[in-house]
């Protein structure tokens, strides 16, 4: 045999290992022979689908020995081993060896070349930090081992900077690496000073961070700098000159944790620098900058220059507390600074700060004896927009005050965001493979209802086909021999969430006499542990076990029913009706069928109904009767408020003790003569489920918001500080259809109170999209946000800050009569103390009321307004009773 039918002939067997050293006897005529065929041999192989991905995806390691072995100049074999389908391989390390003891024959300087080569074409994945955590960037092993064999001078290239971090982090993770190991790294001194300026490496540092703490590679490069093994100078001038780079937080919070760790002198913190960079940086940064400036201060070395500009920068920021930062920092200052200090303060008085304004005003008085005219201009310039008796108080020292007007501000136009189409559908068994096989969690209920939708017809057409395309997956996913105690006993909760339940789906074709087995065995695990699920989730959870039921069997359908047609989940009617009469009088898989029954519209076309009365099935006369009442007729819910007993968790005794809390309630009466399984989704909502798949229930019924609000109530409250806090659920939930009301307004009153600015930003859309379709229960959400408030069951500063960016978006006759309900419980009566927050809170209704232009009397306001006294609540009950009053 031929060296290139031997060569050949291994790589088709995929085992880089094996074929290692049969590549070493190759003489050079042979290696000669491989390396004129090899590329055309690929290009043989199928370039596209899932079939010719898997096959060079196989056989990468292989391949990359052979070209690595044989081709002869150093720039085709960095080409060959950078080729996109070949730069993947699943064990790096294994392969960077085996290719590092096949050229080590070569000549040096060929293999400095192709070092340098190496790491110039090194390029950072667009990955998750998880997938960078486990796999790094690909190709960085080799080009830093023949760096390291070398002693090449590694070029200059982000990627191989952030790999070798990459690669840091993961090994103090898994091995819990030392500051001894980091010091011995050969790459430590190209690579430390690079750090600082390297794209990606905030990413790995932050992972560090989490994962490692006192154990990863910021303490080890802290501990080393402390022990004089690392320049400590180095990290000082790294950390500033990332600084002056700029980028977003996240970007720059694990380089302020290293500064902080390194505790630099007053006589290290570049004062000019950090104070150029506080009108722009990140929060994060200013936070450190703020320190910094302070602790010079305090030392004596920061003048009155760098000060002025300092404060001034601060009264700037667009954040509360920097600007209230300022005022206290301008507190303790000295006279001789009124120059630098009254700007600052008359940046105060232009803000939206009312809470600050007293104050900005008593320090402005304090200093104007001691300042030049200039400075007594700007502040008497900016004092025109204060309120009259702080005009006053200005003009007693600065001269004349005129009052200005208001300006005139546009409110926002009311936007809304449509729901991403319809995925399309998936035609082939090949494509179907593929996106089974890349499918990772979380699953989006669109993409998870096309492949669903897709292996239930393709595999109705063509079984065999379909097992053919999806056994490399079944190898890969599913561990082989077969052993369903792996998965039933050592995944928790395997077989309850839908991405579990689709697998089982594909299991079910491609292998399914290994389905059975495991079926049979989450059987007896589920009767011996009982799970009180939601009834939504029961029915998307039965609908997918139907079908790997049905697979099992060996039979098949040739649609579902339930697929959905829209992005809301709804099911077009003519289209259920035409999927039912493809079954050509058959009965359909129960639950989905009920599903099907609740996906459809509202409105029922009444030819139909006419249409659905040639169905012949028992489930088609349900379907015509369904569609002759006009559908689901709306179940009546009911919300309050209820006191239960629950476990105090700083009971410290051994004795059980129970405390009562307030909790919200949601409460569904079924309509009459409706199916079983849809009876039990208009019944009360089971108690609330932890992390359970929401996402899904929109589009359940999405047709009745009203009642999936009130199933995701609870749930959304046991979320309300988990990452998983509901707002993507609020926005597809209001996209549909169907009455809103109380449940629907808890709802969105619960996800303004999220911990997570993502999940209430989600809900300040949902919330405006519903203001711009004219559907928004205003006094239902007013009065649930004051029950919720005053329960305890949501933080009023959250609440504040997602109503006023509803009103910045547009929303502000909606907001303004939403805290025509919400205000009156909230505030104070006389001689109880105000709850934190509520100032800011009516500073909002100040911005709704005058964007709205709309006047109404609150209760209670007045009073408030006459309290005495200069506090936030007080100042902006007076603004707001000012301009109902106009």
């Amino acid at each position: 045999m031929s060296s290139w039918k031997e060569v050949a002939a291994r790589i088709d067997a995929g085992d880089g290992r094996k074929l290692a050293p049969f590549l070493t006897t190759l003489d050079e005529h042979g290696r000669r022979a491989v390396a004129d065929r090899l590329p055309e041999y690929l290009s043989e192989r199928p370039a596209q689908g899932w079939e010719g991905r898997r096959w060079v995806q196989d056989r990468a390691d292989a391949l990359r020995l052979v070209g690595a072995a044989c081709l002869s100049g150093a720039a085709q074999v960095a080409a060959w081993l950078n080729r996109r389908d070949l730069r993947w391989v699943r064990e790096p390390e294994a392969d960077a060896a085996r290719i590092l003891a096949l050229i080590g024959d070569r000549p040096a300087v060929w293999r400095e070349d192709l070092a340098v080569r190496l790491v110039e074409r090194l390029r950072l994945p667009s990955r998750s930090a998880s997938r960078l955590m486990e796999n790094g960037v690909p190709g960085w092993e080799l080009a830093a081992g023949l760096v390291l064999e070398t002693g090449v001078e590694p070029p200059d290239n982000d990627a191989f900077t952030t790999g070798w971090l990459w690669r840091l982090v993961r090994r103090h993770s898994m091995y819990r690496g030392t500051r001894d190991t980091l010091a011995g790294d050969p790459l430590l001194g190209h690579l430390l000073p690079r750090v600082f300026r390297a794209a990606g490496v905030a990413q790995a540092l932050t992972r560090d961070l989490e994962w490692n703490r006192d154990r990863g590679v910021v303490a080890a490069l802290l501990a080393l700098a402390e022990q004089g093994r690392v320049p400590r100078q180095v990290l000082v001038s790294g950390c500033v000159e990332r600084f002056l780079a700029g980028g977003e937080a996240d970007e720059i919070a694990p380089f302020v944790t290293l500064w902080r760790g390194l505790r630099p002198e007053p006589g290290e913190i570049p004062a000019v620098e950090f104070v150029r960079l506080l009108p722009s940086a990140p929060s994060p940064f200013v936070q450190l900058a703020l320190e910094e400036l302070g602790r010079l201060d305090e030392a004596g070395l920061l003048g009155d220059e760098p000060f002025a500009e300092a404060v001034a920068a601060l009264a700037f920021r667009p954040e509360k507390k920097y600007v209230t930062a300022a005022v206290r920092w301008i507190a303790g200052a000295a006279p001789s600074r009124a120059d630098g200090a009254l700007p600052a303060l008359a940046a105060v008085f232009g803000q939206d700060t009312g809470a600050l304004w007293d104050r900005a005003v008593r320090l402005a008085v304090r200093f104007a004896p001691h300042a030049s005219g200039p400075a007594l201009d700007t502040v008497r310039t900016a004092a025109s927009r204060l309120p009259a008796d702080l005009r006053e108080k200005i003009a007693a020292v600065a001269g004349p005050v005129e009052a200005a007007e208001p300006p005139a501000v546009a409110p926002a136009a009311l936007t809304v965001n449509p729901l991403p189409a319809l995925p399309p559908v998936l035609a082939s068994p090949e494509d179907l493979a593929w996106e089974i096989e890349a499918l990772r969690r979380p699953t989006e209920p669109p993409r998870f209802e096309r492949i669903l939708a897709a292996l239930v017809q393709l595999t109705h057409r063509d079984r065999d086909t379909v097992t053919r395309a999806l056994r490399p997956w079944w190898h890969k996913r599913w561990r082989q021999p077969f052993d369903p105690a792996i998965y039933v006993y050592g995944i928790s909760d395997f077989g309850r969430d839908t991405h579990t339940l689709l697998m089982r789906c594909a299991l079910a074709v491609v292998a399914p006499a290994d389905s059975r087995k495991l079926s049979a065995l989450l059987a007896d695990y589920h009767r011996s542990h009982l799970y009180n699920e939601p009834a939504i989730q029961l029915l998307i959870q039965r609908r997918l076990r139907e079908v790997v039921e049905m697979l099992e069997a060996g039979r098949s359908v040739p649609v579902l029913l339930a697929t959905p047609t829209s992005p809301t989940g709804h099911v077009d009617t003519a289209t259920l009706i035409e999927r039912m009469e493809r079954l050509e009088g058959a009965e359909p898989l129960p639950a989905d069928f009920h599903q099907a029954l609740l996906r459809l519209p509202r409105e029922i076309d009444p030819r139909a109904a006419v249409r659905a009365e040639g169905l012949t099935s028992r489930a088609g006369r349900t379907l015509a009767e369904w569609l002759r009442r006009g559908g689901l007729p709306d179940p009546e819910v009911t919300v309050g408020m209820k006191t239960a007993q629950r476990p105090d968790a700083h009971w410290n005794s051994g004795a059980h003790h129970y405390i009562g809390v307030r909790e919200m309630y949601a409460r569904i009466v079924p309509p009459d003569g409706v199916p079983g399984p849809v009876a039990e989704l208009c019944t009360g909502p089971a108690p609330a489920a932890y992390g359970r798949e929401t996402v899904w229930w929109p589009a359940a019924m999405p047709s009745h918001r009203e009642v999936v609000a009130a199933h995701l109530l609870e749930t959304l409250t046991l979320d309300i500080d988990g990452p998983r806090g509901g707002g993507e659920v609020l926005v597809a939930l209001v996209h549909g259809d169907g009455p809103v009301g109380a449940a629907t307004a808890s709802a969105l009153a619960v996800g303004m109170g999220n911990k997570h600015p993502a999940d209430r930003g989600a809900t300040v859309e949902a919330l405006v999209t519903l203001t711009a379709r004219g559907q928004l229960p205003a006094a239902d959400l007013g009065q649930a946000v004051a029950r919720l408030v005053d329960a305890g069951l949501v933080k009023l500063n959250r609440i504040t800050a997602a109503l006023d960016e509803a009103t910045t978006a547009g929303a502000h006759v909606a907001v303004w009569r939403v805290l025509l309900t919400a205000l009156p419980p909230l505030l104070p009566r006389a001689g109880d103390k105000p709850r934190a927050g509520l100032g800011e809170l009516l500073a909002v209704a100040v911005k709704a009321a005058t964007l709205s232009g709309e006047r109404a009397g609150i209760p209670g306001l007045a009073e408030v307004a006459a309290r005495g006294g200069s506090s936030r609540l007080v100042q902006e009950a007076r603004r707001l009773q000012q301009q109902v009053s106009r």
